[in-house]
């Protein structure tokens, strides 16, 4: 009975291993929480008010705030993906 059960717990082990990771979604090299909808919206607020200085870049949601900082850094990279080229739905 214990090699039973010693044997399961193998085998589960052996398939976490084997198993790979979800990749964290990123934009502009920060992680997104579920969606990267809260870092599009600070890139595109960024956009829309010319923002130039990530000092600016200052509300309460950080994903919002790393958005505006990403226009800041690279205002050509667009809002609508995230790095790996996956469209961000609003």
């Amino acid at each position: 009975m214990k090699f039973l059960t010693i044997a399961k717990i193998a085998v589960a082990f052996s398939v976490a291993l084997a198993t790979p990771a979800l990749a964290q979604q990123t934009f502009g090299g920060n992680e997104c929480t579920e969606d990267c909808s809260g870092h599009k919206a600070g890139y595109e607020w960024a956009e829309q008010n010319q923002i130039s200085d990530e000092s600016a870049c200052s509300s309460n949601s950080n994903s919002f705030n790393e958005g505006c900082q990403t226009f800041v850094e690279d205002p050509s990279r667009g809002s609508n993906e995230d790095d790996e080229g996956e469209e961000i739905d609003d």
